[in-house]
Parts: C-alpha cells; sequence; structure tokens
C-alpha cells in the first residue's frame, strides 16, 4: 500500500515539488529535535500526572483515617462520661418508663430519682445495651457529642398552647404515671 503522499501525487491533487518541499521540511524538524526528546517528556508528563493522582489518593485515605479516628475518640469520650457520672439506681422501686426509638423501655428507680427526672435534672442515656442516669449537666456534654445517646432529658421550657386544644383548661398533675 502506498503512502498517503503517493496516493495524493497519483491522484494529481499534490504536485512532485510541493511533496518534496513538505517532506524536507518534516526533515529538518527532526533534526532540530534530539533524539527522544519528545517520549521524554510525555514520559515525564505521565509520571507527574501518575504521582499527583496518588498524591490525592493518599490525602482522601488520611481524610478517611482521621475521620474514624476522630469518631473513635469521641465514642471513648462518651462512654468515660457515663461511667464517671452515672447515678446508682440500685435501690429503685418505682418503675419508669420511657422512649427509645419507637419502644417502650421500663427503669426501676427511687422516688428522689423519679422527681428529679420529671424536673430534668437527671437524663437517661444509652450505654452499650443498657441505660444508664447520668446528671443533666453531663447529659449536655454527651449531647454535644453525639445526640443520639441520651435517650431522656426533660426540659423545663413551657409548651406552647394550642388555641385548639379541647383539654388546654384542664391542669396536668405532677404526680401523673403513664
Amino acid at each position: 500500500m502506498a503512502s498517503l503522499q503517493d496516493q495524493l501525487l497519483k491522484a494529481g491533487i499534490v504536485d512532485a515539488g510541493k511533496a518534496k518541499k513538505i517532506s524536507k521540511e518534516k526533515r529538518k524538524q527532526a533534526r532540530r529535535q534530539p533524539k527522544g526528546h519528545q517520549q521524554l517528556d510525555e514520559t515525564r508528563e505521565l509520571a507527574q500526572r501518575t504521582q499527583a493522582e496518588k498524591a490525592e489518593r493518599d490525602r482522601e485515605l488520611n481524610r478517611q483515617q482521621q475521620a474514624v479516628n476522630e469518631k473513635k475518640a469521641i465514642q471513648a469520650q462518651i462512654i468515660q462520661l457515663i461511667k464517671m457520672n452515672r447515678i446508682d439506681r440500685s435501690a429503685g422501686e418505682v418503675p419508669y418508663q420511657f422512649t427509645d426509638g419507637r419502644k417502650i423501655k421500663k427503669l426501676h428507680v427511687t422516688t428522689q430519682l423519679q422527681n428529679e427526672l420529671s424536673r430534668g435534672r437527671v437524663a437517661i442515656a444509652k450505654l452499650g445495651e443498657s441505660y444508664e442516669l447520668v446528671p443533666a449537666a453531663a447529659a449536655r456534654k454527651i449531647m454535644q457529642r453525639d445526640e443520639q445517646v441520651i435517650v431522656l432529658l426533660n426540659t423545663n421550657e413551657p409548651l406552647g398552647t394550642d388555641e385548639n386544644d379541647p383539654y388546654a383548661q384542664y391542669q396536668i398533675p405532677d404526680d401523673l404515671m403513664w
């Protein structure tokens, strides 16, 4: 098969003088460039690009590892706060019911702890599969780290009254148990 230049010459599209001039110009350009120069630049560029991609991957892996380490540290802090501040409820006789997600759970507490829970001075925190009572100050510190650990922390804020509420005129007794 003939080269493109030969085919163009046979077809009469390009004359012989112009074809010689073009081939001569190509040879001059080839002599001006040192051998392997273009290949060396491409190799260097490919190496730099590969190195930049590797550095970016390394940075991303570093960020992910730091996020995992930070999460572990926060969990350790939460566990430490709960264990250091837990309130003993072993003498509890009064059942106190609360919700954890969609489930109703029950703890046996003393009458004093029941009052403290209802007033918001004591909170219930989830530690693994068990529940612990912690002071409200410790519960707020825990909530800054992870809000899902604190299952119950009552507030003393008054609820907004609804104008259409048919039971608005009735007072709710303080000792109401559900």
